[in-house]
């Protein structure tokens, strides 16, 4: 193995590190617990290491959302192929995504509540943003009439969920009727 490539890795190895730190100190404490001081600390390097992998809290923040996203297109595709027909699969999609939001609450905040440095819906968002969104769009594919724009239906369902998860988590929707929302949600969509 040459230098380089050495040195590629451990550096790959060492952003890996500052990413997962920043995330489960994000998950322990919150986003605010989150700086370069104290993820030098925890991950036993100095500040100015951290500064050469990012250029800083909101970089690490984007990092930890493309990662999430990454994670987010994964669970979605498991429950996409495990469910049986066109509303089982909205269904399970629709579980997933709102477990995941409330599950997972700071990077669930990374991803879609805080701003972040990352394009999304342009060909320059990375590809772990597109694949979330594919795994949404290849539910609502079925169910689209002809005409309708399938991307603006797909954002519709999503912002049906990402609100049910907003306003759950902040404790505007009591919790009892989550099922009964994910219901009629599912069955708008699937009744279309």
């Amino acid at each position: 193995m040459s230098i380089q490539t050495r040195r590629e890795r451990e550096r790959a190895e060492r952003e890996r590190l500052i990413v997962t730190a920043a995330r489960e100190l994000a998950e322990a404490e919150g986003w605010d617990a989150v700086t370069t001081r104290r993820l030098a600390a925890e991950i036993e390097y100095s500040q100015p290491v951290l500064y050469s992998h990012f250029k800083g809290k909101d970089a690490i923040m984007a990092a930890v959302a493309v990662q999430g996203c990454a994670d987010l297109a994964t669970e979605l595709r498991r429950a996409r192929t495990a469910a049986r027909g066109t509303r089982g699969a909205l269904a399970a999609v629709a579980e997933t995504y709102t477990s995941f939001g409330r599950r997972r609450p700071a990077l669930y905040d990374a991803m879609f509540t805080h701003l972040v440095d990352l394009p999304f819906a342009t060909e320059e968002a990375p590809a772990p943003l597109w694949d979330a969104f594919t795994e949404l769009r290849l539910v609502v594919e079925p169910i689209a009439a002809e005409g309708d724009d399938l991307g603006l239906l797909t954002e519709t369902f999503w912002a049906g969920l990402h609100g049910l998860v907003t306003l759950m988590r902040s404790g505007r929707l009591p919790e009892h009727a989550h099922e009964a929302r994910l219901a009629l949600l599912v069955g708008h969509f699937a009744g279309r």
